[in-house]
């Protein structure tokens, strides 16, 4: 019995030192992505899924780069896969991006997300109609996102995305949107 209460207390422990040192590791992360420059601004994002047809305005950073569980929760669910409402763990990157590309535009758009996650399945499907769509395609990583902010052209969302060189910046005018992802830097379309 002792044994069993110390491997309890053992296991609460390195439970609590874990969830410490990944709360740790998040902010430090929001750290890296303004440049160290101690300019962090909060990380708020105004969304809307086409798909869904539902909006999301979320604070998911505070200014001293500190994230909001609950808040990236949200934004899980507004990315969700709308053909199977799937959820995942979106890549901080991607949205930390999308935050960044927002900025530049100037702030507080509503971005439309024409796509976030897409589960297996219907990445399949959408590979059965389309020549364009990726068999490995980061959506079903939760890494890509395809948006369009109405104020806005697609070619000024594009070359927003193309300054900050974050990742892969696609484009799509025929299809109406603008394609961001937290890979290697790259560009197509």
């Amino acid at each position: 019995m002792k044994d069993a209460m110390l491997c309890r207390r053992m296991f609460l422990k390195s439970s609590a030192f874990f969830a410490a040192t990944l709360i740790g590791a998040k902010s430090a992360f929001a750290r890296l992505v303004d440049g160290g420059t101690g300019g962090l601004t909060e990380g708020k994002l105004s969304l809307y899924n086409v798909n869904c047809n539902e909006r999301l305005t979320v604070t998911y950073r505070n200014s001293l780069g500190e994230y909001c569980d609950e808040a990236l929760q949200s934004l899980n669910w507004i990315f969700r896969c709308h053909h199977t409402n799937q959820t995942t763990e979106m890549d901080l990157r991607v949205v930390e991006y999308l935050n960044r590309l927002d900025n530049t535009l100037g702030g507080d758009n509503e971005i439309h997300i024409i796509s976030g996650y897409r589960s297996p399945e219907y990445n399949a499907e959408l590979r059965r109609r389309s020549k364009g769509v990726a068999k490995d395609s980061l959506h079903m990583k939760g890494m890509a996102i395809d948006l369009a902010i109405p104020k806005f052209g697609l070619d000024r969302i594009r070359k927003g995305a193309l300054t900050l060189a974050a990742g892969g910046v696609g484009y799509y005018p025929q299809s109406g949107f603008v394609h961001i992802d937290s890979g290697h830097f790259r560009t197509w379309g």
